[in-house]
């Protein structure tokens, strides 16, 4: 409900404002947004978290000590929440944003702040949700699962990230909140199916997922 509120905000208030200020923002924050910009990209997190996956399914996981099993064990896990945080998520968006087809704001002069054009296969009729911010919203997810007392950290690298689409003109505020907050609900409801599952977390009597205290990433404990 908060996701929605916020989505509906930021049409209301900032997604007219960011049509009628694309192209004129200063050359330097354009440049400082489409070099962050470029972290909202799924790869950065699917292809590493793949190859962990497969580095685990080479590894003669018989031949390790109980320490290290531990620690191969928990990588995999960790890798496997976020290709299917990420990877998920990413499905879905990609699926939303031509099914709804939002014109960008590179066309705002043309066809206003709410142009739609479902199923058009365009690209520039795919601007809701946003692609990156989702990846974005799913890597704050993890990290929020992950370390629940560090939240914030995650949120403002993740939103600033996110934030960048609206600066290289590729997005609305509106597009960005709405799928940060799409990748974000992925990420934790993949982290109740792994805590159901008994992978990295345990479940809460409120039903929410608690890391357990046998996940390390380093100097892992035998369990």
């Amino acid at each position: 409900m908060v996701w929605i509120l916020l989505t509906a905000a930021a049409f209301v208030r900032l997604d007219t404002p960011a049509g009628i200020l694309h192209g004129q923002w200063s050359p330097g924050v354009v440049h400082l947004a489409d070099f962050f910009t470029q972290f909202g990209l799924g790869g950065w997190y699917l292809i590493p978290s793949a190859l962990l996956l497969v580095a685990a399914n080479l590894t003669d996981w018989r031949s390790l000590s109980r320490r290290s099993l531990m620690l191969v064990y928990n990588w995999t896990c960790l890798a496997f929440l976020v290709l299917s945080a990420a990877g998920l998520s990413g499905l879905a968006v990609n699926v939303l944003k031509y099914a709804i087809g939002r014109a960008r704001p590179l066309y705002f002069d043309d066809f206003g702040v709410l142009a739609l054009h479902p199923f058009a296969f365009d690209a520039r009729f795919a601007g809701f949700p946003s692609g990156h911010a989702t990846t974005m919203g799913a890597v704050f997810g993890v990290a929020l699962l992950l370390f629940p007392r560090r939240w914030y950290i995650a949120l403002a690298i993740t939103a600033c990230i996110a934030s960048t689409r609206v600066f290289v003109g590729a997005h609305y505020p509106s597009d960005t909140v709405a799928g940060f907050g799409l990748g974000c609900a992925f990420a934790l409801a993949c982290g109740l199916v792994f805590a159901r599952l008994g992978f990295i977390f345990r479940p809460m009597p409120s039903g929410l997922p608690v890391r357990k205290k046998t996940f390390r990433l380093i100097g892992a404990k035998a369990g």
